[in-house]
């Protein structure tokens, strides 16, 4: 092979990636977010989550965009695991439009599609035209590097002995496609590149069809790199990615002989059997699957299990990856975080009276890592908010965003007074300091009101069920009152000399701490009330 053929067969790989790169970003900006959301919002069932993922990456034309995407949703908690496999089926079948536009003898045509996608992306006077004459010029680049790498293989054509070990051993292709695949992170492209192989009468239909089912191995590494650094929920839908692919190639390699026969019945051009192969492969592989997706979830999950009871430190549910893949679907991401901080808020509160009622000591621990969680939830939601804010978003999702903001500050604070009360209770334990049974009677009422106040306020963060809203501000107004109350009560006990003093000191400042937890849920209530107002407004 001299010199110049190795720079025109690079030349030529690297304008059909640049093609197939150009045509799946111009589609992906001609879907939009409207697409996208599709993805999160029309997933309720897996048969439902494979048609939606097939639509989709057969107008965006990538499979890694719709499985990166997934992942993204899953880590986000926009979607269930059972949902993502779903997904990720579909994404396999709309990835197979690619391989069958290949197929078309259409390459005398390349040249002039690119002219005229030019037209469209200099001199169009809107995006959509731009985004259109781009799509058409990667359409054009795709076939032009496909007769630029024939060209450069034909030196090949005496040399056929090369590629016998893959029709005598199968795993050798497969292997082949597999290595290929995850190098160019591009299983379109490894397929185009099968297809002109064996167009030149390089490869046999034996020899290529287990490079196909090796290129469908290998496009899985784009979803388990961009899992890295999600949490399990993302890595679990890689895993299934991986899983379903791998699972199937095994399978259909154990009826490689039916198949080819089914392949060859389809069609006399070996461009078009390959396409085809490409295309019933993954659609047979998703018809099998399809009825087995319950133990096939529980396989992944025993794999990668769930995690269990621990506080996770960090974010759940954010993921940047949504900022620009979908801002609505960021927008809620960030409301099911701030609900998880309310609810590890609640849990502080929760702790505390513990600590004060059954004398447990392991809640101060419990309280003090909790707090720590909270103080760097409060940090990451307020970054991802303040990037999601340079997003275009529309008027009703901008506010919800700015009263999403306001409510982590609350949220916080609310753990601040529960890590206030838990040192009281400390100072308390250290200093061997009594309350009475009148005081303990009058705290347990104090903090199940605080208590139930920030539980009703969470619930309706999650529900923005108006009830719920009004019941806050009703017990605000109790708290308010029986804090009064019972301060007035306790200064009287103390001017009576009936109460320690010490105590008497811990006991107005755990009253202060309860009445200021009221206020703080009141405020997440009051947000939530102005959500549905400016939802109201916008339906």
């Amino acid at each position: 092979m001299t010199t110049g053929l190795f720079f025109n067969l690079l030349g030529g790989v690297g304008l059909f990636l640049f093609g197939i790169k150009l045509m799946g970003e111009s589609l992906q900006d001609l879907a939009g977010d409207r697409m996208r959301r599709l993805i999160s919002a029309l997933t309720s069932s897996p048969v439902k989550g494979v048609i939606v993922g097939a639509l989709i990456t057969a107008l965006i034309q990538s499979s890694s965009a719709t499985t990166v995407m997934t992942a993204s949703f899953v880590h986000a908690g926009l979607m269930t695991l059972k949902q993502s496999v779903g997904v990720i089926m579909g994404a396999a079948i709309g990835t197979t439009i690619t391989a069958q536009l290949i197929a078309f003898k259409i390459k005398e045509f390349a040249l002039p599609l690119i002219g005229f996608g030019m037209l469209f992306a200099v001199f169009g006077r809107s995006k959509r035209q731009k985004f259109i004459g781009n799509c058409i010029v990667g359409f054009g680049l795709l076939f032009v590097g496909m007769q630029t790498m024939e060209n450069a293989m034909s030196f090949l054509r005496d040399r056929q002995d090369i590629f016998l070990a893959f029709q005598h051993h199968p795993l050798l292709g497969v292997l082949a496609g597999t290595v290929l695949t995850m190098l160019v992170q591009s299983s379109s492209a490894t397929v185009g590149l099968t297809i002109v192989m064996a167009s030149q009468g390089l490869l046999t239909i034996d020899s290529a069809i287990p490079i196909l089912f090796g290129d469908n191995i290998g496009t899985t590494i784009t979803a388990v790199l961009a899992s890295v650094g999600l949490n399990r929920s993302a890595r679990q839908s890689a895993l299934a990615h991986v899983l379903f692919k791998v699972i199937g190639v095994l399978l259909f390699l154990a009826f490689l002989g039916p198949f080819r026969q089914l392949v060859l019945l389809t069609s006399t051009d070996i461009a078009r059997q390959l396409a085809n192969a490409h295309t019933i492969f993954n659609v047979l592989n998703t018809l099998l699957f399809l009825p087995f997706v319950e133990p096939f979830v529980r396989l992944v999950r025993a794999i990668i299990p769930d995690v269990g009871g621990a506080i996770l430190m960090g974010p759940r549910f954010l993921d940047r990856n949504l900022i620009s893949a979908s801002p609505i679907a960021a927008v809620e991401a960030v409301r099911k975080e701030l609900v998880r901080m309310g609810l590890l808020a609640l849990d502080m509160i929760r702790d505390v009276r513990t600590a004060f009622l059954e004398n447990d000591r392991r809640m101060i621990e419990q309280v003090l890592q909790t707090e720590r969680v909270v103080n760097e939830l409060t940090r990451e939601i307020t970054a991802f908010s303040t990037d999601l804010m340079q997003v275009s978003l529309p008027p009703v999702l901008s506010s919800s965003l700015s009263f999403y903001v306001n409510g982590v500050g609350d949220i916080e604070r609310i753990g601040d007074h529960a890590e206030n009360l838990i040192e009281l209770y400390e100072y308390k334990i250290e200093h061997n300091l009594p309350f009475s049974d009148l005081a303990m009677e009058e705290f347990e009422i104090m903090i199940g009101l605080s208590e139930k106040a920030v539980r009703l306020s969470v619930e309706a963060l999650d529900t923005a069920e108006d009830s719920k809203v009004q019941q806050v501000l009703k017990l605000e107004d109790e708290i308010d009152a029986m804090e009064r109350d019972l301060r007035k009560r306790h200064i009287d006990r103390l001017n009576q000399g009936v109460c320690n003093p010490g105590s008497g000191v811990i006991f107005i400042d755990i009253l202060s701490n309860l009445e200021r937890v009221g206020d703080h849920a009141n405020n997440i209530a009051l947000l939530v009330k102005d959500i549905n107002v400016v939802r109201g407004k916008e339906a």
